[in-house]
Parts: C-alpha cells; sequence; structure tokens
C-alpha cells in the first residue's frame, strides 16, 4: 500500500471549559469535547488517535450530525434523531438542564428509567419550596438488582440514592428494628404494575467548594458474571477528587483523594474512572487533563496530553527543528517536545515548559536563537524572554538531546516566578532558592508580605513531562527585557535567520500607527521606523539570507526592504524600501493575511482573502529580487484555492523535481499542498499543481490562523537522522506546524516522495 503523503503527528488540545465533557470507554479510549470537535484519546500511548469533527460517535457509529454553527461541545448539544423516535417529552419550564442518566430500573423487563438533573426531585416528590441549589451531575449503577443513584451540587455534597423494587408482602416496618431512612414510592404502569421505592442512602460531605463531577467505577467480567465495585469517585472545584466507598458497616467514607496544592487554577469541571479502577481523570476549568495511577497502593500523576483552550494565534519552531512554540488568546505561551519512554520505540509530543502566562490574550512570538523569544499580546508592549538553567537541563533530559550542545548554563538564573497581581516573569537564581528554603523553615512573620508570599518558583529534575500545576508555577522562563514604542495592541512579530533584528507592527488604523519597528536583539534598542502602510501589518518574513523584509497589510498591498551594505562607520543596519504595491497596482482585491520566502531568497509568496494565491519575484533580473534597478511582479498565475486563504508558508528544502512546495491554510480550516515550478507561460495556469490536501479528521474545524515548516529535514525525535520510516532517506520526510482558531496545534508528516 503506498504510503500517504500527509500523516498526522500529533495533535495539541484540551477539554473544553464546560463540565462533564469528557468520557472513558470501556476499550480504554477516552473521549472529550476540544472546541466543537470530539477528541479521541489513548492514555496508554498519550496521544490523540483522531479528531471526530462535528459528529457525534457511539461506539464509532455515527449516529447524527450536531448543529454546525454551535461552537462548543457540551453534555445537552447532541440529541440522537436518527435511529430512535421520541417517546416522551419532559418540560421543565424556565429550568436549565444540567445533566442527564439513562438506566434500567430493577425488574423493569427492559423499561429505561430517565433521570434529569431538574427534574430529579420532581419524579420522586414534588418539593414543598423551590430548591436554590444547582444539582450538576448525576450517574446510576446497578448492585445486587438495585440501583444507586449519586448525585452533586453547588452545596458541596454528595448524595447517594437507592431505589428498590417492592414486592406487596414486605411489611412497611423493617423486620430487624433498625432505623431507615424515609422512602418515596411511586408506581410504573406497563404490562404489569410496579411498586419502587428510592430512600436516600448517604450524603458524603469532604469537598469544599462546589462538586461539579461524579462517577461510579464501571463493572468488569470476573469469570461467567459481571461485577461493579461500589467506588464512587467525585471531582470539585476545591481542586481534588475523592474516592468514596461503603466500609464493612454499611457507612460510606473517604477512601483516596488527589488533587493540586495552590497554583493559577480553578478546580475541576469533571472526572472518569478507568475501567479497571487504577487509574482516575479530571478536567480542570482551564481544559487541562490531570490523571493519577495506583501503583503498589500509592497514587501518583501520570503523563496526559494537553493544549490550549482558546484559539491558537501564531507558533514557532527552534531553528534546529527540536521543539515547537505557540501563542493562543487563552494568554499562554507554550512549548512542546518529543519524549522517549525506555519501554517505548515511539517517540511522543508532549508540552514540557509554559514559558510565559499572560493577563492579555497573546497574539505573536519570534524567536531569536534557540532560548531567546520576543512575544506580543493585546497589549503596547513587546516582552523578550531567555531560557532559565532548570529548563535547558530538562529539555535535555526529555529530548534526549546532549546538554553539552546545549546554551551555557553558567550565569543563568534557575527558573522564574511571577509576582502576586504581576504580568513580568521574575528571575530566580540559587541564591533565591536557599532564602526562600530557609524562610520556610522559620515561622514567624516579619511583614504582612511574608504571610502572603507569591507563588514561587521550585527547582524540578525531570525525566518525562510535568502535569498542569508545575507546568503552571516551575517552568516560567524570566523576562528579560520589555520594548516600549507601538501605540496599539501588538499584532505580529519577525525575526532574521542570524537572530540579530527583530521587526514588529500593531494594529492600525491610521498610517501613523502601521508603521514597522525595527529592534537590535543586542542591546534591544529601536533601530528604525518603516512606514508605508495604511492599515495593519498582517504578518512580516525576513528572507533566508536576512537580506530582504517582506510585509503584507490589511490595506491589500504588499512592502519589500532591503538592507543596505553598512558602510564603515554605521553601527546598525539599515533597511529602504526597494518595492511596494498601491491600491492602484495591487493585484489582491482583499486584505492580505499571510506571506513567506521560497529557499532560494528568489521569490516570495501573498494569499489573500479573496482566494487568491500568488509568487512574486524579478522578472527582469538574474540577481534575484530586491537588487536595485529590478522590478517585483507577478512570477506564477493566480492559483484560486476556493476559500479564504488564511495562512501560506514554503518548504525549506526543494522537492525531487527542483520544484517549490506550499502549504496553504484556508479559513475553512483545510490544509492544502500545491508544486509551483516556474514557467514562462502564466497564461495555462500549468504552473501550479495540486499534490495532497488534508482530509475530514486532519482539518481544522476553524480558520488556520499559522503555518510553519521545519526548518530541518526529517521528523523531531527519531534516533536515526540517516534513515527513518520505512527505509526512507533521510530528505524523504519533513514536517508541517499548524495553528487554528479551534484551538488545537498540529504536527504533520510530508512524505514528500509522495506527492
Amino acid at each position: 500500500m503506498a504510503t500517504s503523503a500527509v500523516q498526522t503527528c500529533y495533535v495539541a488540545c484540551c477539554a473544553n471549559r464546560a463540565p462533564n465533557v469528557l468520557s472513558w470507554s470501556h476499550r480504554d479510549l477516552i473521549a472529550f469535547g476540544t472546541c466543537n470537535s470530539i477528541a479521541v484519546y489513548d492514555p496508554q500511548v498519550t496521544i490523540v488517535h483522531s479528531v471526530l469533527c462535528g459528529l457525534c460517535f457511539i461506539s464509532f457509529i455515527c449516529l447524527v450530525q450536531h448543529t454546525p454553527n454551535k461552537r462548543f461541545l457540551s453534555p445537552m448539544t447532541c440529541f440522537l434523531s436518527l435511529l430512535a423516535e421520541c417517546l416522551q417529552s419532559i418540560a421543565f419550564g424556565s429550568g436549565f438542564m444540567m445533566d442527564v442518566s439513562l438506566a434500567l430500573l430493577p425488574g423493569s423487563r427492559g423499561k429505561l428509567y430517565f433521570k434529569l438533573k431538574s427534574g430529579l426531585m420532581i419524579l420522586y416528590k414534588k418539593p414543598k419550596k423551590k430548591q436554590n441549589v444547582c444539582v450538576r451531575a448525576l450517574v446510576c449503577m446497578c448492585s445486587d438488582g438495585e440501583l444507586l443513584l449519586a448525585s452533586c451540587s453547588q452545596d458541596c455534597l454528595i448524595r447517594v440514592w437507592r431505589l428498590v423494587l417492592k414486592h406487596g408482602s414486605q411489611s412497611e416496618t423493617p423486620a430487624d428494628g433498625l432505623i431507615r431512612m424515609k422512602e418515596d414510592k411511586f408506581e410504573v404502569k406497563g404490562s404489569g404494575e410496579a411498586l419502587y421505592a428510592v430512600a436516600l442512602e448517604t450524603v458524603l460531605a469532604g469537598h469544599e467548594n462546589w462538586v461539579y463531577g461524579v462517577h461510579w467505577q464501571p463493572p468488569f467480567r470476573k469469570g461467567a458474571s459481571v461485577e461493579q465495585p461500589l467506588s464512587l469517585l467525585s471531582a470539585s472545584m476545591d481542586k481534588t477528587m475523592i474516592i468514596w466507598g461503603p466500609e464493612e458497616t454499611g457507612v460510606w467514607v473517604e477512601q483516596v483523594r488527589v488533587g493540586e496544592v495552590g497554583g493559577n487554577t480553578l478546580g475541576f469541571l469533571g472526572c472518569q474512572m478507568s475501567p479497571n479502577g487504577s487509574q482516575i481523570l479530571a478536567h480542570s476549568f482551564h481544559g487541562a487533563l490531570r490523571l493519577w495511577h495506583r501503583e503498589q497502593g500509592a497514587w501518583s500523576p501520570g503523563v496526559v496530553v494537553s493544549g490550549h483552550f482558546n484559539a491558537v494565534q501564531d507558533l514557532s519552531w527552534d531553528p534546529q527543528g527540536e521543539f515547537i512554540l505557540s501563542v493562543g488568546s487563552d494568554q499562554t505561551m507554550r512549548l512542546f517536545t518529543t519524549w522517549r519512554r525506555n519501554d517505548c520505540c515511539q517517540a511522543t509530543w508532549h508540552e514540557i515548559s509554559r514559558p510565559q502566562i499572560h493577563g492579555y490574550d497573546m497574539q505573536c512570538l519570534a524567536m531569536v536563537g534557540r532560548f531567546q523569544l520576543v512575544s506580543g499580546a493585546d497589549e503596547k508592549v513587546l516582552r523578550v524572554f531567555k531560557a532559565p538553567r532548570n529548563f535547558v537541563e530538562n529539555f535535555a533530559s526529555i529530548a534526549g538531546a546532549s546538554l553539552e550542545k546545549l546554551m551555557e548554563t553558567e550565569g543563568l538564573p534557575e527558573g522564574a516566578s511571577t509576582p502576586a497581581l504581576g504580568l513580568s516573569n521574575k528571575a530566580v537564581f540559587h541564591g533565591d532558592l536557599v532564602t526562600q528554603s530557609t524562610q520556610a523553615e522559620g515561622e514567624d512573620f516579619n511583614s504582612v508580605s511574608d504571610q502572603y508570599k507569591e507563588s514561587y518558583f521550585h527547582s524540578l529534575e525531570l525525566t518525562e513531562p510535568p502535569p498542569e500545576d508545575h507546568l503552571l508555577q516551575n517552568t516560567l522562563w524570566p523576562e528579560v527585557q520589555k520594548l516600549y514604542g507601538h501605540g496599539f495592541e501588538m499584532f505580529c512579530l519577525a525575526s532574521d535567520s542570524a537572530g540579530t533584528v527583530v521587526a514588529s507592527a500593531c494594529k492600525a488604523s491610521k498610517a501613523e500607527h502601521a508603521a514597522i519597528l525595527l529592534w537590535s536583539t543586542t542591546s534591544w534598542k529601536q533601530l528604525q521606523t518603516l512606514a508605508c502602510h495604511t492599515l495593519t501589518v498582517t504578518q512580516m518574513a525576513f528572507s533566508p539570507d536576512g537580506r530582504l523584509l517582506l510585509a503584507v497589510s490589511r490595506d491589500r498591498t504588499w512592502s519589500l526592504w532591503r538592507r543596505d551594505k553598512p558602510s564603515p562607520d554605521a553601527l546598525v543596519p539599515y533597511f529602504s524600501l526597494c518595492a511596494h504595491t498601491t491600491k492602484d497596482t495591487a493585484v489582491h482585491s482583499r486584505i492580505i493575511w499571510s506571506c513567506d520566502w521560497s529557499p532560494d531568497n528568489r521569490y516570495f509568496v501573498t494569499a489573500s482573502r479573496d482566494k487568491k494565491v500568488i509568487m512574486w519575484g524579478s522578472c527582469d533580473s538574474e540577481d534575484g529580487v530586491g537588487e536595485k534597478g529590478s522590478s517585483v511582479s507577478p512570477c506564477s498565475s493566480i492559483l484560486d484555492v476556493g476559500d479564504s486563504a488564511a495562512a501560506v508558508a514554503v518548504c525549506p528544502l526543494l522537492l525531487s523535481d527542483q520544484s517549490y512546495l506550499l502549504a496553504v491554510g484556508l479559513e475553512c480550516g483545510r490544509i492544502l499542498l500545491y508544486k509551483w515550478r516556474p514557467t514562462e507561460d502564466l497564461s495555462s495556469g500549468s504552473d501550479w499543481s495540486k499534490c495532497a490536501e488534508t482530509d475530514t479528521s486532519q482539518s481544522h474545524t476553524l480558520v488556520v490562523k499559522r503555518l510553519r515548516w521545519r526548518p530541518q529535514a526529517g521528523q523531531a525525535g527519531l534516533p536515526d537522522r540517516n534513515e527513518q520510516q520505512s527505509g526512507s532517506p533521510h530528505h524523504a520526510w519533513t514536517q508541517l506546524a499548524s495553528a487554528g482558531a479551534d484551538h488545537a496545534l498540529k504536527i504533520f508528516n510530508i512524505h514528500t516522495l509522495a506527492l
């Protein structure tokens, strides 16, 4: 069978910020809602197997397509209308349903018992007065012919109800003389009348905040019978999960408690237990998954998948292609790399650091060397970060890189922490850790600040990806510089390949604010202001040789700036405008969203909302684009991609037939791969050839915000760089990363010989 040209390597995503959007199947697969899709996740190999886009699946059989204009999946989003018919509708007026559970009544011969949160008390007994406590979740299980129903609510309590089938000969007074809870009875009419009784079994008090999720341990087969232990898991906004169970006396008690201590989190919105009961999983308010597994009676955190919980706006590979950074509207910057476990031959991608946790939505970033970067957010300030010593050491340990070949760690801070109510990551040095340890041993407080300490950094020695609480507190990068100069919120960034110059642009509705600012990476001083555009510059790109800077704008034009050769007395580089389009000469009729360069510096490409993709170059000069006296014009036919082109990227490697490989991201979420080869006859359109595209499961479900090719050939994390997958040579594979408004970051393996 021929090798697929586009293979999904990695999907970074997290659960939606809604209660109970996660389910653990009997086949040991986990499904959770992420934006408007469902991610299927294998906890054993810690990878997202697939993303089900726009469909509701039960046992992996498509039953119904959910409403496409709903952005987030919630427990009540999808209704089964195919293969089923409506038997009864229950109206609750202004009551809002939070959860639903379905079970068989004991002895009902298949009759279904339907329970609704808002109608829980109504089904059993009409309350005398209105209840003002919201029930968040309910689950049921069968035990010895009886039905147990567990409910949790905002009163921080969990209630377990017992429902039994009553026989006519049963006495109202218990024969053993024990005092029992009052029973409420109801009849079910059908082929024969059946009398049922429900009573409160127990009230579980242990959480200190709203309880959002409860889950019974799933049944399992033991010999010829099926057993289900009386073990109940609960999750709360107090950042803890508790496993409850009855003692021999029948009294329900807390058996296990796990959770988070400190950190900037808001607790859990749901929980699940693995089929064999050895693992428990929760999803937090910020979408993060938290897993604990039991080994030799002790519970310890496990490795899970992670990702942004809002739109991913920008991403960037490090120059060696060993890790990737992303920023998003969830106000975080995340760093992902490969991890090879001792018992696994396959390297898997994981988040190992969160360099910046901000108070503003983040929009852009640019790498300056391997371990230094600049980021921009919905503020007027640019921030510069440099990797601390603890990150470099842990990166080498997890990714299997040589610490000696990485940056010099002498003199670097150990890590970083964020002061209370602050936005700047403060460097933490080894001496600070000693002082912190000394203060922790004392009990006296000298000031108010001593009593209310900030969330402080703790040095980690990692051999596996860290859990969420460590990512939030112990993997920050220290901020080394702030850059002031823009008048509005930051929008895009770019840096040259040598890491000497950074270009930045902000949101603009007037020409005076649409100027590009250039910064020196040695002094971090502003070098120059490049004024040309009248509206927001949407994206910039330096040519691979660093000689040219390309900018595209909302004003539907592009500008090209040339770095002039420095004079003997010049201390800084100087860029001058060498070509640009105007409203009269513009080929694009709508906003130009994206641009990129060919690896040989000869051509650049623009992609626009008008569905057009165009290659540009100097057709009247052999010296290449940007040379004095040469004009820049379209060198390709106009490629119509059928939808708004939101992102474009040119592969840094030429294909075997010497053609250029381009990736185009569309507003609908699909990614298209095209070959382009310069020709003299542009009227036929034969210079473009579509060679591959992502299928429904691979595509984003919302607009593609950014595309980036890995700067090195091959696949990150593979140990043998000379011989890769299926005996293919090293240059046969490359990787493409994409960022989407659907909260997902994806990495694709591209088999260039199959294109």
